[in-house]
Protein backbone atom coordinates (compact mmCIF):
# COMPACT_ATOMS: atom_id res chain seq x y z
CA UNK A 1 0.00 0.00 0.00
CA UNK A 2 1.31 3.54 -0.75
CA UNK A 3 0.06 6.43 1.53
CA UNK A 4 -0.72 9.36 -0.92
CA UNK A 5 -3.93 11.09 0.78
CA UNK A 6 -2.35 13.65 2.72
CA UNK A 7 -2.39 17.66 1.93
CA UNK A 8 0.84 18.31 1.90
CA UNK A 9 0.75 21.44 4.25
CA UNK A 10 4.60 21.53 4.59
CA UNK A 11 5.37 21.57 0.94
CA UNK A 12 3.27 24.50 0.41
CA UNK A 13 3.39 26.69 -1.84
CA UNK A 14 3.85 24.05 -4.48
CA UNK A 15 1.02 21.88 -2.99
CA UNK A 16 -1.54 24.67 -3.60
CA UNK A 17 -2.59 22.89 -7.02
CA UNK A 18 -0.54 19.98 -6.91
CA UNK A 19 -1.00 17.08 -4.37
CA UNK A 20 2.72 16.09 -2.43
CA UNK A 21 2.97 12.54 -4.20
CA UNK A 22 3.35 14.62 -7.65
CA UNK A 23 6.26 16.89 -6.40
CA UNK A 24 9.41 16.26 -9.10
CA UNK A 25 12.87 15.39 -7.23
CA UNK A 26 15.15 15.35 -9.97
CA UNK A 27 12.39 15.56 -12.31
CA UNK A 28 11.13 12.40 -11.30
CA UNK A 29 7.77 12.44 -9.18
CA UNK A 30 8.15 11.44 -5.49
CA UNK A 31 5.22 8.93 -6.16
CA UNK A 32 6.90 7.29 -9.18
CA UNK A 33 10.18 6.76 -7.10
CA UNK A 34 7.95 5.15 -4.58
CA UNK A 35 5.99 2.65 -6.99
CA UNK A 36 9.94 2.43 -9.27
CA UNK A 37 11.17 0.55 -5.91
CA UNK A 38 7.71 -1.75 -5.68
CA UNK A 39 8.49 -2.47 -9.27
CA UNK A 40 12.48 -3.35 -8.49
CA UNK A 41 11.11 -5.37 -5.46
CA UNK A 42 8.90 -7.17 -7.66
CA UNK A 43 5.67 -6.37 -6.10
CA UNK A 44 2.94 -6.98 -8.85
CA UNK A 45 -0.14 -5.11 -7.16
CA UNK A 46 -0.27 -1.41 -5.28
CA UNK A 47 -3.14 -0.17 -3.18
CA UNK A 48 -2.87 3.70 -3.50
CA UNK A 49 -5.16 5.74 -1.42
CA UNK A 50 -6.00 9.04 -2.60
CA UNK A 51 -7.95 12.19 -0.47
CA UNK A 52 -6.61 15.89 -1.40
CA UNK A 53 -6.53 16.75 -5.06
CA UNK A 54 -6.98 13.24 -5.59
CA UNK A 55 -8.37 13.13 -8.95
CA UNK A 56 -4.67 14.59 -9.64
CA UNK A 57 -3.16 11.48 -8.55
CA UNK A 58 -5.72 9.11 -10.34
CA UNK A 59 -5.17 10.58 -13.83
CA UNK A 60 -1.53 10.11 -13.27
CA UNK A 61 -1.44 6.73 -12.35
CA UNK A 62 -4.09 5.24 -14.73
CA UNK A 63 -0.36 5.53 -17.46
CA UNK A 64 1.67 2.87 -15.41
CA UNK A 65 1.37 -0.52 -16.06
CA UNK A 66 3.45 -1.73 -13.20
CA UNK A 67 2.98 -2.47 -10.37
CA UNK A 68 -0.93 -2.68 -11.18
CA UNK A 69 -2.55 -0.03 -9.34
CA UNK A 70 -6.15 -0.25 -7.51
CA UNK A 71 -7.40 3.05 -5.51
CA UNK A 72 -8.63 3.31 -2.02
CA UNK A 73 -10.92 6.43 -2.30
CA UNK A 74 -11.07 8.71 0.30
CA UNK A 75 -12.20 11.72 -1.07
CA UNK A 76 -15.77 11.07 1.14
CA UNK A 77 -13.48 11.36 4.66
CA UNK A 78 -10.43 12.57 6.22
CA UNK A 79 -9.36 9.07 7.44
CA UNK A 80 -5.59 9.68 8.64
CA UNK A 81 -3.04 6.55 8.17
CA UNK A 82 -4.40 4.21 10.31
CA UNK A 83 -7.91 4.58 8.79
CA UNK A 84 -6.69 5.19 5.35
CA UNK A 85 -5.43 1.66 5.64
CA UNK A 86 -7.98 0.45 7.40
CA UNK A 87 -10.49 1.49 4.65
CA UNK A 88 -8.20 -0.28 2.15
CA UNK A 89 -7.55 -3.63 4.17
CA UNK A 90 -10.19 -5.55 1.65
CA UNK A 91 -8.58 -4.42 -1.32
CA UNK A 92 -4.91 -5.91 0.18
CA UNK A 93 -6.26 -8.98 1.26
CA UNK A 94 -5.00 -11.00 4.73
CA UNK A 95 -1.21 -11.54 4.07
CA UNK A 96 1.35 -9.41 5.53
CA UNK A 97 1.68 -6.38 3.03
CA UNK A 98 4.72 -3.62 2.13
CA UNK A 99 3.32 -0.19 3.35
CA UNK A 100 5.33 2.66 2.19
CA UNK A 101 4.49 6.75 2.26
CA UNK A 102 4.00 8.11 -1.22
CA UNK A 103 7.04 10.68 -0.21
CA UNK A 104 9.39 8.78 1.41
CA UNK A 105 12.86 8.90 -1.13
CA UNK A 106 16.34 7.25 -0.16
CA UNK A 107 19.48 5.77 -2.17
CA UNK A 108 20.13 2.33 -1.95
CA UNK A 109 22.79 1.24 -0.17
CA UNK A 110 24.48 -2.60 -1.51
CA UNK A 111 21.04 -4.11 -1.13
CA UNK A 112 17.70 -3.11 -1.90
CA UNK A 113 15.89 -1.92 1.21
CA UNK A 114 12.01 -3.49 0.06
CA UNK A 115 13.77 -6.94 -0.42
CA UNK A 116 15.44 -6.44 2.91
CA UNK A 117 12.22 -5.94 4.70
CA UNK A 118 10.52 -8.78 3.28
CA UNK A 119 13.46 -11.10 4.01
CA UNK A 120 13.44 -10.27 7.52
CA UNK A 121 10.04 -10.44 8.08
CA UNK A 122 8.53 -12.99 10.57
CA UNK A 123 5.11 -13.31 11.13
CA UNK A 124 5.14 -15.40 13.86
CA UNK A 125 6.48 -12.69 15.90
CA UNK A 126 6.16 -9.38 14.23
CA UNK A 127 3.26 -7.00 13.52
CA UNK A 128 5.02 -4.79 11.87
CA UNK A 129 8.60 -4.75 10.49
CA UNK A 130 9.79 -0.84 10.27
CA UNK A 131 12.67 0.40 7.70
CA UNK A 132 14.54 2.80 10.16
CA UNK A 133 16.88 5.08 8.77
CA UNK A 134 20.27 6.56 11.25
CA UNK A 135 18.94 9.93 12.67
CA UNK A 136 23.30 10.78 11.81
CA UNK A 137 23.50 10.71 8.15
CA UNK A 138 19.74 11.30 6.85
CA UNK A 139 19.33 14.09 4.20
CA UNK A 140 17.29 17.35 5.73
CA UNK A 141 16.31 15.81 8.93
CA UNK A 142 16.95 17.97 12.21
CA UNK A 143 14.19 15.82 14.08
CA UNK A 144 14.71 14.06 17.80
CA UNK A 145 14.31 10.78 15.89
CA UNK A 146 11.38 8.26 16.73
CA UNK A 147 12.58 5.14 18.06
CA UNK A 148 15.73 2.83 19.80
CA UNK A 149 16.25 -0.57 18.72
CA UNK A 150 17.67 -3.19 20.83
CA UNK A 151 19.99 -5.81 19.54
CA UNK A 152 17.27 -7.92 18.26
CA UNK A 153 15.06 -5.06 16.77
CA UNK A 154 12.62 -4.56 18.95
CA UNK A 155 11.49 -1.10 19.38
CA UNK A 156 11.03 1.48 21.87
CA UNK A 157 9.41 4.88 20.91
CA UNK A 158 11.31 7.75 21.84
CA UNK A 159 10.62 9.18 24.93
CA UNK A 160 9.11 12.73 25.84
CA UNK A 161 12.50 15.15 25.58
CA UNK A 162 14.71 12.45 24.70
CA UNK A 163 16.37 12.01 21.78
CA UNK A 164 16.40 8.73 20.03
CA UNK A 165 19.07 6.94 17.21
CA UNK A 166 16.95 6.15 14.45
CA UNK A 167 13.73 7.69 12.26
CA UNK A 168 10.79 5.85 10.78
CA UNK A 169 11.99 5.78 6.90
CA UNK A 170 8.14 5.92 5.72
CA UNK A 171 8.48 2.06 4.50
CA UNK A 172 7.33 -1.18 6.57
CA UNK A 173 5.98 -4.82 6.05
CA UNK A 174 2.35 -4.81 8.05
CA UNK A 175 0.21 -7.85 8.91
CA UNK A 176 -3.16 -7.15 8.68
CA UNK A 177 -4.06 -8.01 12.48
CA UNK A 178 -1.93 -5.18 13.55
CA UNK A 179 -5.56 -3.59 12.85
CA UNK A 180 -7.83 -5.75 15.14
CA UNK A 181 -10.39 -4.06 16.89
CA UNK A 182 -9.12 -0.80 15.38
CA UNK A 183 -11.69 2.26 15.72
CA UNK A 184 -13.35 3.29 12.99
CA UNK A 185 -12.82 6.53 11.04
CA UNK A 186 -9.69 8.71 11.95
CA UNK A 187 -6.96 7.42 13.55
CA UNK A 188 -2.89 7.60 13.18
CA UNK A 189 -0.94 4.26 12.53
CA UNK A 190 1.01 5.40 15.39
CA UNK A 191 -1.74 4.36 17.34
CA UNK A 192 -1.29 0.53 16.13
CA UNK A 193 2.55 0.93 16.43
CA UNK A 194 2.00 1.48 20.35
CA UNK A 195 0.04 -1.47 20.19
CA UNK A 196 2.55 -3.74 18.73
CA UNK A 197 5.50 -2.32 21.18
CA UNK A 198 3.42 -2.65 24.14
CA UNK A 199 2.82 -6.49 23.01
CA UNK A 200 6.55 -7.41 22.04
CA UNK A 201 5.21 -7.29 18.22
CA UNK A 202 6.82 -4.36 16.57
CA UNK A 203 10.26 -4.40 15.36
CA UNK A 204 12.98 -2.51 13.23
CA UNK A 205 15.31 -2.89 9.83
CA UNK A 206 18.42 -0.48 9.65
CA UNK A 207 18.24 1.09 6.09
CA UNK A 208 21.23 0.31 3.78
CA UNK A 209 21.83 3.33 1.93
CA UNK A 210 21.08 7.07 2.69
CA UNK A 211 17.77 8.27 3.69
CA UNK A 212 16.13 11.68 2.79
CA UNK A 213 13.95 13.85 4.14
CA UNK A 214 11.50 15.63 1.59
CA UNK A 215 8.94 17.98 3.98
CA UNK A 216 9.65 21.14 2.63
CA UNK A 217 10.61 22.90 -0.55
CA UNK A 218 13.71 23.55 0.35
CA UNK A 219 14.50 20.38 1.16
CA UNK A 220 13.99 18.74 -2.47
CA UNK A 221 17.31 20.83 -3.62
CA UNK A 222 19.22 19.14 -0.62
CA UNK A 223 17.64 15.74 -1.67
CA UNK A 224 18.70 16.37 -5.59
CA UNK A 225 22.16 17.37 -4.77
CA UNK A 226 22.36 13.74 -2.62
CA UNK A 227 21.02 12.01 -5.76
CA UNK A 228 23.21 13.80 -8.52
CA UNK A 229 26.52 12.65 -6.05
CA UNK A 230 25.56 9.01 -6.24
CA UNK A 231 24.17 9.06 -9.73
CA UNK A 232 20.72 7.09 -8.95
Amino acid sequence: MVLAAGFGKRMLPLTEKMPKPMVQVDGVSLIDRVLDRLHDASVARAVVNVHYLGDVVMRHLASRASPKIKISDERDAILDTGGGIVRALPLLGGAPFFLVNSDTIWIEGAAPNLPRLAAAFDESKMDALLLLAPVAGAVGYGGPGDFSMSPEGLLAKRGEREVAPFVYAGAAILHPRLFRDAPRGAFSLLRSFERAESEGRLFGLRLDGIWMHVGTPEAIRDAEDAIRKRGE
